[in-house]
C-alpha cells in the first residue's frame, strides 16, 4: 500500500486548481450562466427558454416565443446588469436573443 500525502490543502483551494488543470472551467461557466438566467428571469421566462449558452462574454438565448423575444429586446441592458450582479466571476457584455 502507498502512503498518503500529508498535504493538508483545503478542498475549496483544490477545486479551482482541478477545474483549471482539467480545462473544465468553460463547462462550469455554462452551468453558472444557465442557473443565473433562471434566477434572474424567473419561471415564466424559463418555460419559454430552449437553450442558454455563453461564448466570448455574450449570452445566446433561444426562446420558443417570438412575442417574449421582442419584449426582452427592450430590456437587454438591464438583464445584462442583473446577470453580471448574479455572476461576479464572469463578465457578460451582451445578450443575443434568438
Amino acid at each position: 500500500m502507498s502512503k498518503r500525502d500529508n498535504d493538508t490543502s483545503k478542498l475549496k483551494d483544490l477545486i479551482p486548481q482541478m477545474l483549471q488543470e482539467n480545462k473544465l472551467q468553460k463547462g462550469m461557466d455554462q452551468i453558472y450562466v444557465k442557473e443565473a438566467w433562471g434566477e434572474v428571469m424567473g419561471k415564466g421566462v424559463m418555460n419559454y427558454t430552449e437553450s442558454v449558452t455563453l461564448k466570448n462574454h455574450t449570452i445566446f438565448v433561444k426562446l420558443a416565443s417570438s412575442a417574449l423575444r421582442e419584449e426582452l429586446e427592450y430590456g437587454k441592458d438591464k438583464i445584462v446588469k442583473m446577470l453580471n450582479t448574479s455572476l461576479p466571476k464572469l463578465s457578460i457584455k451582451s445578450i443575443k436573443l434568438m
